[in-house]
């Protein structure tokens, strides 16, 4: 093995906010959308101007991204699997691309795997000026890139490789070289053609203001008809916003972001914290104990309890 080699990490966590907090030099944060116990997994190499990972997460999430200053993210479908970002829908040969210190959602499905790159930009337009090169920064504004099936499936088969405990050893600098100039190749291609109804920006803006919403008033009890209000929209239309953004009914939404916090709240109790659950959830909007603890646990296959009780070292 080259003694540039990089070390491979591994995380592993068994809650979906914990676990977006694994990934290091990362803003994140995470909500369950579906039903059950939580496993998620990153392997990641860092090397001197690139993060490489892979992402492995057991349920339905939403995710709220940010990555580190001065850097573009590539991500990818490990497997043929469609996520959303920002609203728009991926497909398995796309590349998703995002500057850092920007914003940005994803909304991934159960069992999802997923690759990323992130590159330092300083790094990646010196390789670009060296090969002669011309990378306009708008280049990373797109948030899909379309790309051949087949050097993406090269790509997923070396980062495969590259992020398993027993790897072939590469050195480090060599990686950095085939993954920069793999980077610039993507970023290269031209953005995805948006085919979108002149309603997608309605649709997104009533979506985005549903969101700042709830972040202003996040203990207070909501219901669809005061959303609806909110955002001047019917029944049919607000339902339409959310299942073609997030994929996901505004409902089901409200609940889960409800429950997502309460969650946050009791796994991140200190032991001497006077934590009383009813009350969390009545913070929350959850006025039924019984209602509330069933919801939870259907969620998060657990009683809210059990979440108390592991962080705070009780069992």
């Amino acid at each position: 093995m080259s003694n540039d080699a990089p070390v491979l990490c591994r995380s592993e966590a068994t809650d979906a906010d914990l676990h977006a907090h694994n990934l290091r030099n990362w803003q994140q944060q995470y909500d369950q959308l579906s039903d059950g116990h939580f496993f998620g997994r990153i392997d990641e190499l860092d090397l001197a101007h690139l993060q490489v990972f892979s992402e492995h997460t057991s349920q339905a999430l939403h995710q709220h991204c940010n990555v580190w200053p001065d850097s573009v993210w590539l991500g990818f479908a490990a497997k043929q699997q469609n996520c959303r970002i920002n609203g728009m829908e991926v497909a398995p040969d796309q590349v998703m691309v995002r500057p850092g210190h920007c914003d940005f959602e994803l909304v991934t499905p159960e069992g999802f795997d997923i690759f990323g790159v992130v590159i330092s930009q300083p790094a990646l337009l010196r390789v670009a000026d060296s090969h002669g090169i011309e990378l306009d920064a708008r280049a990373w504004l797109q948030p899909r890139k379309q790309w051949q099936t087949q050097r993406l499936n090269a790509l997923r088969y070396m980062l495969q490789r590259w992020l398993t405990p027993i790897h072939t050893g590469v050195g480090g600098r060599l990686q950095e070289e085939l993954l920069l100039t793999t980077a610039l190749e993507v970023l290269q291609q031209a953005p995805v053609q948006e085919r979108r109804q002149s309603s997608y920006g309605r649709r997104k803006a009533v979506v985005e203001r549903v969101q700042a919403y709830l972040e202003a008033n996040s203990h207070a009890p909501v219901t669809i008809t005061e959303l609806c209000q909110l955002t001047h929209v019917s029944r049919r239309t607000l339902q339409y916003s959310f299942e073609s953004i997030l994929g996901i009914s505004p409902a089901r939404y409200l609940r889960a972001t409800r429950l997502n916090g309460v969650r946050r709240v009791l796994s991140q109790a200190q032991p001497s914290d006077d934590i009383v659950i009813s009350r969390i959830a009545a913070e929350w909007g959850f006025w039924h104990p019984g209602q509330f603890a069933h919801d939870y646990k259907q969620l998060f296959g657990e009683n809210p309890s059990v979440t108390l009780a592991q962080r705070q070292g009780h069992l």
